[in-house]
Parts: C-alpha cells; structure tokens; sequence
C-alpha cells in the first residue's frame, strides 16, 4: 500500500512551490499517493473557512502533510481573527493533528557561505537544529481578549511538565543523532513557565548522560546567533522562542528560501506522523510569476522521507542533489541569481539522475 500524502498548497506561492517537491518526490519513490486539499485564504475564498472539515479529516487519514504556506495582506483584516488563515488554519490543524515538536534546521550549503549576512565566529558555519514546542505556550494560552473598552490587550503563557516533558525528550533524542550537544533556551530570569521549564528538562537530562547540554537566556542566544552561530547543535525552547530565534537562525544562512521544517505528532506504528513546511511565508508579491525559490519545500519534502516513512537514502539523495545544483552554480532571484522556480527543479532533478 503507497503511504498517503495530504497536500496542502495554500496561498501566494504556496501552490508553485509544492508542485515542483511533488515532482521531486516522484523522481525518487513511487510509493506515495497524493490528495490535495484547501487551506488558509484560498479555502476561505471558496468555503468560508480557512480550515474546512473535509481538509482536516483527509490530513489525520494520510501519513503525512505538505504544506506550502498560508495568508497574505488579503486576509489581514478578516473578522473574527478566527477566520484569518495563520489563526484559523495553521494554529487549529497543529492542535487537531498534536504537531508538538517543530524542527527547524539552520544549515549553510558550502556554496552559499558568501550569500550569509554575517562573518561566522570561531565555531565555524551554522549547522543547528531549532526544536520548538509547537502546542503550548502564549500562542495557545487563555484567555486572549481585550479588556476595558479595548484598551488592555491580554495573552496568557501557559505550559504543563506534560509538554515540556515530551518536547525535552525529543530534543535530547534528535541531540544523540547529531553532535550531542544541546542549548534550552528560555528567559528564567523573569518568567515562571521558564522556571518550570528549567525544572523539568533537568530531570529529562538525567536519562541522556552522554549530551552536552546547558541553559542559555533567549536574549543572550539571539545574539550568540549573530555572532558565533557554529557554537549551536540543537536549540531546545518554548513556541514564541522558537518562532523568533528559528527566522533568526534561518536568515543567517542567506535566505529563507533554503530553509526547510517539520512538525511531528507521536509515532504512528512504525512511522511519525508529521506535517512539512517551507519556513518563508506566501511572498504575495512574487506569486504567480515563477521565479519562488522551491528548494525550502523540496528539502522538506526530503525531511518528509526521513522522518515519516524512514526513506533516509532518497532524503540523502534530494538533498546531495540540492548540494550539487548549487555547486553547480544555480542561484534563484533570493540567493542573487537569476534562475525561476522551474530552472531550479530542473537542475535539482539533472543531478538526481
């Protein structure tokens, strides 16, 4: 039985760029069924909702979710916020489909060092891990409402060792297949669920004797970023966090276009179920006119492979295929080329081949 893909193009260049991961997918396996499905602005467009039903029950039916990204300024001002795409779409389906664990990796391709905004330190090039916690924190907290007349607006952070627990666990995991070093981040020194975080990961970190672990302020991490960005294996933190330092991290590799995510539930049997991500947004502006960079969506297609249907010698080989495109010369409008979307999929799939 193929394992089941749902795909969701979503707006902007969301649907250009999950069209050509789909043909690079294709080029390495057969053994995946794609159904695609509306979400975010377009699927308000059509049913009035950003999230219909039907899409939410195709997602928790397949194996795995393509996403390729959601919103713009046509949807900004929709009333209730509930029914804007990143709120309505995205918040819900991570909740509905318990994506806990954001994986956002930050890793400079050697032929893109000089397309970096930054002078790297004395570690080296970036090559981190950012491990977010995806389902908690101020994003979900309650209340959210406005308070006297509109004039105080109130967010409500809140975490149980529950999540701090799992996510904890998943970072260390990750850490032992990497360089078993691992950095949580969290802003302690003012915040109570920091404390509890705190708390609980050192009691998690007993049971992974052989990481490198330590605690580092959110302030200080963002700078240490900046300046010595080789320093970093895994980032451990809370979703805000996350959100922030992983476009932090993100952008010191040169482009957003490059970079690629995941979002993982618990194992399902012998796989992980997950949704995969480009990290840019729909970059409205560009849509329609092929030049999107597509290699942040095929690279987490790659990660799709990897991760959900352990196909870790296709992932490797999209993602050396990736490696030597770029060697190659290939350079899209982000990376200060000239090459469209399709030029890009072509030079990824030549050197597939």
């Amino acid at each position: 039985m193929p394992f089941k893909v749902a795909v969701l193009p979503g707006d902007g260049i969301g649907p250009e760029v999950t069209t050509e991961a789909i043909q690079v997918l294709r080029s390495v396996t057969d053994e995946l069924e794609f159904d695609e499905c509306l979400i975010g602005g377009a699927a308000y467009d059509a049913v009035g909702k950003p999230l219909p039903e039907t899409t939410l029950k195709i997602c928790k039916e397949s194996n795995a979710v393509l996403l390729g990204a959601v919103g713009g300024p046509k949807w900004d001002k929709i009333e209730p916020p509930e029914l804007r795409p990143e709120v309505g779409a995205l918040l819900p389906l991570r909740r509905e489909l318990n994506l806990y664990a954001n994986l956002r990796p930050a890793r400079i391709f050697p032929a893109l060092i000089d397309a970096s905004p930054v002078r790297f330190g004395p570690s080296g090039p970036i090559d981190c891990i950012v491990v977010r916690e995806l389902t908690g924190g101020i994003y979900f907290g309650k209340p959210r409402e406005r308070r006297d007349n509109g004039e105080v607006a109130v967010d409500t952070c809140v975490y149980s060792k529950i999540e701090i627990r799992r996510i904890a666990r998943r970072g260390f995991e990750i850490a032992r297949q990497r360089r078993r070093k691992l950095h949580c981040v969290d802003k302690a020194n003012v915040l109570e669920t920091s404390r509890l975080w705190r708390e609980v990961v050192t009691e998690v970190a007993e049971g992974y004797q052989d990481v490198d672990w330590e605690f580092m302020l959110v302030d200080n991490c963002a700078m240490q970023l900046v300046r010595d960005p080789g320093q970093f294996d895994v980032i451990l933190t809370e979703n805000m966090f996350g959100d922030i330092l992983s476009d932090e991290a993100a952008q010191v590799t040169g482009s957003l276009g490059m970079l690629p995510s995941a979002s993982l539930s618990d194992p399902r049997g012998d796989n992980v179920f997950g949704m995969y991500e480009p990290a840019h947004g729909s970059a409205p502006d560009i849509a329609g006119q092929g030049i999107a960079n597509p290699i942040a969506t095929i690279l987490s297609a790659a990660m799709m492979l990897r991760f959900s249907f352990d196909m870790k010698e296709e992932a490797e080989a999209i993602e050396r295929a990736v490696s030597k495109a770029l060697d190659s010369g290939l350079r899209t409008l982000d990376l200060g080329g000239n090459a469209g979307t399709k030029d890009a999929t072509a030079a990824i799939l030549a050197n597939l081949a």
